[in-house]
C-alpha cells in the first residue's frame, strides 16, 4: 500500500513530502491546518499510507454511519457526537495515557468552512498528555506536504499560538478564502 500511495500522491498528483515524522516518538498529535476541501483527508490518508504511521482521527459521527462509515473506521477514525456534552479532551488524554503508542491527527479549525480562530482541543490533549505536536499541511500553493519537527508546548498559550502563526502564515489551502491566517489573535 505504501508504494501505491506514493505512486499517486507523488507521480499522479503531483505533491512533494518536505520534512519526515519523528521515528522515535510513539504518541503525538498532528495538527493539520489549513483545512478547506474534503481533498485534504483523501490526500491525508494517502500519507498515513506512504509514512506507515497507525495515525488515527476523530471525526462527526454522521460520517461513520452506512454505506461509507466501514472506510472511515477502517482509516482510523473514532466518531464523535458533538451533541452530547462529554469532555472530549479528558476522553483523548485518557486513551493517550492508556496507550504504549497513540498519534492523532487533527485539524484545530474543525470544519472547511472559514472560522476566525482555531478550537483549543487539540491544545488541552497534548498539554493533558505531555504529547508534542507536529505541525503538517498540504500547501497547495506549491503542492508540498510539510511536517514539522515536534513542537513541545510552552504552557504559554499565546506564546505557542504565535509559533503556529508563523509555521501557517504562508501556507495557501485549496481554497484559500476559506482560511483565516490571523486564527490566533483570538486566542
Amino acid at each position: 500500500m505504501k508504494y501505491i500511495s506514493k505512486f499517486i500522491f507523488c507521480n499522479i498528483m503531483g505533491w512533494k513530502i518536505v520534512g519526515d515524522y519523528p521515528k522515535e516518538l510513539k504518541k503525538f498529535i498532528i495538527v493539520g491546518a489549513p483545512h478547506t476541501t474534503n481533498m485534504d483527508f483523501v490526500l491525508g490518508a494517502l500519507m498515513k499510507y506512504i509514512k506507515e504511521l497507525p495515525i488515527g482521527f476523530i471525526g462527526k459521527h454522521s460520517l461513520f454511519k452506512p454505506p461509507y462509515g466501514f472506510i472511515f473506521r477502517a482509516l482510523g477514525g473514532v466518531p464523535v457526537d458533538r451533541s452530547k456534552s462529554i469532555n472530549m479532551v479528558d476522553a483523548i488524554v485518557k486513551v493517550f495515557n492508556e496507550k504504549d503508542e497513540f498519534i492523532l491527527a487533527i485539524s484545530p479549525e474543525g470544519t472547511r468552512t472559514k472560522i476566525d480562530k482555531w478550537k483549543t482541543g487539540f491544545y488541552h490533549i497534548a498539554l493533558g498528555a505531555n504529547v508534542p505536536v507536529v505541525l503538517n499541511t498540504f500547501d497547495f500553493g506549491n503542492k508540498e506536504y510539510l511536517i514539522s519537527k515536534p513542537y513541545y508546548l510552552t504552557g504559554d498559550q499565546k506564546k505557542d499560538f504565535k509559533f503556529f502563526h508563523d509555521y501557517y502564515k504562508d501556507v495557501k489551502g485549496k481554497n484559500p478564502d476559506q482560511f483565516e491566517p490571523n486564527f490566533h489573535k483570538n486566542i
